[in-house]
């Protein structure tokens, strides 16, 4: 039966001991830290790359489901154009919202700045 050895247990068979492999063992471990740091990923893209799959795989189940790309097509552009709709509105009234939020601290600032120089 095989064992399972580390690589570090490997590193050690491949160069023996003494000095040298010690200064070996480190370079090789400094080059798995560089290599991983290499492949870090990065979570917002992670996330894009996870939802556009998602978004591709309901076309797919979509145009499976109606028989047809052209139709599934169909079908997704009413989905999106009536979510479009519903949207819209909330969008604004938000950005409105905001702009008054926004208005009313810039003057709670200006009010106090006036205060302190009083």
């Amino acid at each position: 039966m095989l064992s399972r050895r580390t690589d570090h247990e490997l590193v050690g068979e491949a160069f023996g001991a003494g000095p040298e492999a010690e200064d070996v063992r480190a370079a090789y471990e400094r080059g798995r830290r560089d290599e991983r740091a290499g492949r870090r990923r990065h979570p917002v893209m992670m996330a894009l790359t996870i939802i556009a799959a998602l978004v591709g795989a309901g076309v797919l189940f979509v145009a499976a489901k109606e028989g047809s790309f052209a139709r599934g097509g169909v079908v997704v552009d009413q989905n999106l154009s009536d979510a479009a709709d519903r949207a819209e509105p909330v969008v604004r009234d938000a950005a409105g919202d905001a702009g008054r939020a926004l208005k009313g601290a810039g003057e709670t600032v200006r009010e106090k700045a006036a205060d302190a120089v009083k």
